[in-house]
């Protein structure tokens, strides 16, 4: 059985209006951040949320390439890792400050003890968390990945796991995604999120 969990963030009292957040906006008017190692389905499932939730879905990935005029494998080689991340940390602050949306990090973001304020303050956490295998089976559709481009990507994943999961782990929410359709795992989400509205 897939484990759920949900840590309720702050939240503000009961408004006078009858809303539970007091903003008259689902979530108290904070962004859904999804969160996790690469091959989670961040995107693939949050694309689905948030039309279920009639929000904008954005991806900080392609955001951060839009910002800087390069593919996530050029800025790396080009620039390097440390480069990148100081990137996605502007980028994702931007876009938390644009107000409600569903948006999915790259794996690394959340690593970032600044980021992880900022997604504190203006975001419900959701932590898409999946096996070592089901990870592995849809990283290996996409090649471009740059931390994977290495003799050993299982390897590498399996040290990305052992690195992130604790930090992961300090989302909101935290849902195993399992190897199921997304809709399900959609589903299970909505379920989980219904009582942080």
């Amino acid at each position: 059985m897939p484990s759920e969990t949900t840590h309720a963030p702050a939240t503000p009292s009961p408004a006078s209006d009858g809303s539970s957040n007091g903003s008259g906006q689902p979530f108290g008017g904070k962004a859904i951040v999804l969160v996790g190692l690469m091959g989670a389905g961040k995107t693939t499932v949050g694309r689905r949320l948030a039309n279920r939730l009639g929000l904008p879905f954005v991806d900080a990935d392609t955001e951060v390439e839009a910002a800087a005029g390069l593919s996530i494998p050029e800025i790396f080689e080009a620039h390097g890792e440390p480069a990148f991340r100081d990137g996605e940390r502007k980028v994702i602050a931007r876009l938390l400050a644009t107000g409600p949306q569903v948006l999915a990090t790259g794996g690394g973001a959340f690593m970032d003890p600044e980021t992880r304020a900022t997604v504190a303050d203006r975001g419900i956490s959701v932590w898409l968390k999946a096996d070592l295998d089901v990870l592995m089976r849809r990283v290996g559709k996409r090649p471009t990945r740059p931390l994977l481009k290495a003799d050993n990507p299982r390897a590498v994943m399996e040290r990305l796991m052992r690195e992130r999961n604790p930090i992961y782990a300090e989302a909101d929410v935290t849902l195993e995604t399992g190897d199921g359709p997304h809709e399900d795992v959609v589903d299970r989400l909505m379920e989980l999120l219904e009582p942080l509205k």
